[in-house]
């Protein structure tokens, strides 16, 4: 499974990415517009991530902007249903607000934060990049 991680706090970065690594490669970005970037150089290779995971408070541009972004550019190009990335939104928000416009405007789950690898793993599960044990 390839893995695109937007995180702008560095120790939730490395955190991220160690936990997800056990599940596929990962590649690492800072901010939004890093991550759109990533988005459309894998999709150029023919190598599309299949799970993207965005924090929504990073600097530039915001984890909601960048999901706009991504599923505009998939839209673009005429990638739709199973094709695909599966989206999840990290947030240490608790507002209800930012959870439904993501909804929205295209992930499939989300995961607040601190990060609980439990909930993290549900959450894989039931956006179908993991299978269910």
């Amino acid at each position: 499974m390839r893995i695109l991680i937007a995180e702008d706090d560095l120790i939730s970065r490395k955190f991220m990415q160690k936990f997800l690594s056990a599940y596929g490669e990962c590649d690492v970005t800072a901010d939004g517009v890093e991550a759109v970037e990533a988005f459309i150089a894998a999709l150029d290779a023919n190598n599309p991530y299949d799970l993207i995971c965005l924090d929504v408070m990073m600097p530039r541009v915001d984890g909601i902007k960048a999901l706009k972004t991504i599923r505009e550019l998939e839209e673009i190009r005429g990638i739709k249903g199973e094709k695909r990335s599966r989206i999840i939104v990290t947030t240490a928000l608790a507002k209800v607000d930012y959870i439904i416009e993501s909804f929205q405007t295209g992930m499939e789950d989300y995961v607040g934060k601190p990060i609980d690898l439990e909930e993290m793993e549900a959450a894989m599960r039931r956006i179908g990049v993991l299978s269910n044990k």
